[in-house]
């Protein structure tokens, strides 16, 4: 591999904070600093930045690849204003795949007039008897048509099936991979490099793929790590008692999504008082004596676990379990395996406490607190505006030490790193955010931590050359810790080591590097 000069831009970098250049070698970072030391070097190749910003690149910490290229190539009701909207494009859509399975994805009952999911009879009309199948936007219930439930004839005895054609927990994991049959090979490769090519056409150089048995399965999660492509993706496998299973697939970790219950928006996220919108508190999919077997086993093992886990009532029961799984193993293992929680949206006061002495790990998506959080959003609708308010602690979990990883869970909400960190800097609830540079470390050095990975996320000799090149739109700015709305300084004696205003356009990547090998050049970004 060839020496790499790249000089002339703004380097983000704790070896010092005015550096303009930094050379590769070998897949590493051989050398960081100034234009006058530069001229002494000898490369193979310079890169002119142009005064460009470079970063390390983002980790997305929660991706679903093919579902999400799929969503990218397929039919998005991400945004549809109504259900008619929405049934209209189902309608173009089974008239574009001729006959083929029509997969579609991000319909929100809560934001339409109507107030309603579509039914199966709907679905059948607007695709002419078709095959379909549409997950809600949190990807934890779905409709599917009559076409597709005579597919799944098992679905109608599962928990979770109800009429016309809405099915949850368990029936709609049997309708999700009775549909996802009907996906070709060559068509999941294309779902597969579209995610990955899009990730690093956005400066995102990692993503942590949570598969489970009755997610996509095992054929499809093999076919996400073993794809040929730079962008790296570190493997989770979502099995109760899978240790051994996802050692064998290759996985970091035996967790990722391994439900211990659903999503509010479906009201599948258990709690522990009902919701304020229907009579039940959500379905509890693990209890602790399970969860306290698959961490002890996981840290016997040497490898993570982790939890899906939104509702307080559920993560009270992973967080009992794991507790009781240090009492077994040993608290010192147990830190030292970072287990993980992904979402952790409900979190109490004591919980946070509980993640913290165990070393654990927060995997959080801020776009959930865009996109439902606020006095009106989903969250408030669902659980009352006093419950609402609690959720998404991140600047408590920051407060008490908790590690922190940024992600998307893409398609439910799409790859978007800079939305991401607004989201998380400018939380719908007051005090609950990040600070910018707390945000942009969890969304880059703290993905890699989550998994395990410490040499990379910073732009210092010795560590992996994986950086993302960014042509600004506006200045670098220092967040400033007061009170005013204008808390934001440009003094250019620090704004080299600063970030991209969050509330300005967002930076253009011109160029994504994953370990020296530029994955994306200037036009793919």
């Amino acid at each position: 591999m060839t020496r790499t000069l790249y000089r002339g831009g703004r380097v983000r970098s704790p070896v010092d904070p005015l550096a303009t250049a930094l050379l590769v070698d070998a897949g590493v970072i051989a050398w960081v600093g100034g234009e006058a030391a530069a001229d002494a070097l000898t490369a193979d190749r310079t890169v002119p930045l142009e005064d460009a910003w470079v970063a390390p690149a983002f980790v997305d910490a929660h991706v679903h690849v093919t579902s999400t290229g799929l969503a990218l190539t397929g039919l998005d009701l991400t945004g549809a204003p109504s259900l008619a909207a929405a049934l209209d494009r189902v309608a173009q859509a089974a008239r574009a795949a001729r006959g083929a399975v029509v997969l579609g994805t991000g319909w929100d009952d809560t934001a339409w007039p109507e107030g309603r999911p579509p039914t199966a009879g709907e679905l059948d009309r607007a695709s002419y008897g078709g095959v379909v199948y549409l997950a809600r936007t949190d990807v934890h219930s779905a409709v599917a048509s009559s076409a597709l439930l005579a597919a799944a004839p098992e679905a109608r005895s599962r928990a979770g099936f109800l009429p016309d054609g809405l099915v949850r927990q368990d029936a709609h994991h049997v309708v999700r991979r009775a549909a996802y049959a009907a996906v070709t090979p060559a068509q999941r490769r294309k779902a597969q490099r579209g995610t990955l090519d899009r990730a690093a056409a956005l400066g995102i150089a990692c993503v942590h793929e949570c598969g489970g048995p009755d997610i996509a399965g095992e054929q499809d999660f093999l076919e996400v790590l073993a794809l040929e492509h730079p962008v790296r993706r570190l493997g989770y496998w979502g099995e109760l008692d899978g240790v051994a299973r996802a050692r064998e697939l290759g996985a970091v970790g035996a967790g990722g999504d391994l439900f211990a219950d659903g999503s509010l928006g479906s009201h599948t996220a258990c709690l522990s008082e009902p919701y304020a919108d229907e009579a039940s508190s959500g379905p509890a999919y693990l209890d602790a004596g399970q969860v306290a077997r698959h961490v002890a086993a996981c840290t016997s093992a040497g490898m993570q676990a982790g939890f899906h886990a939104i509702g307080d009532a559920a993560l009270e029961q992973v967080l009992t379990g794991v507790a009781s799984a240090a009492g077994r193993v040993g608290l010192a293992p147990v830190r030292a395996a970072r287990h993980r929680v992904e979402h952790a949206e409900m979190l109490t006061p004591r919980q946070i406490d509980v993640m913290a002495a165990h070393g654990m790990v927060a995997s959080v998506q801020p776009a959930f607190d865009a996109r439902w959080g606020g006095a009106d959003g989903m969250y408030a609708r669902r659980l009352g505006a006093q419950r609402a308010s609690t959720m998404n602690a991140y600047a408590g979990l920051a407060r008490a030490g908790v590690a922190l990883a940024l992600g998307s869970d893409a398609p439910v909400t799409p790859l978007d790193p800079w939305g991401t960190l607004r989201a998380a800097v400018h939380h719908r609830t007051a005090g609950s955010g990040l600070s910018a540079r707390a945000a942009f470390s969890a969304h880059t050095r703290g993905g890699w931590r989550a998994a395990g990975v410490d040499d990379t996320g910073e732009l210092v000799p010795g560590a992996p050359a994986t950086f993302a090149v960014w042509e600004l739109t506006g200045e670098l700015v220092v967040q400033v810790p007061d009170r005013r709305l204008s808390a934001w300084s440009t003094d250019v004696r620090s704004a080299v080591s600063g970030l991209p205003d969050l509330l300005q356009r967002d930076p253009l990547c011109r160029l994504t590097v994953v370990g020296g090998e530029p994955v994306s050049g200037r036009g793919a970004c």
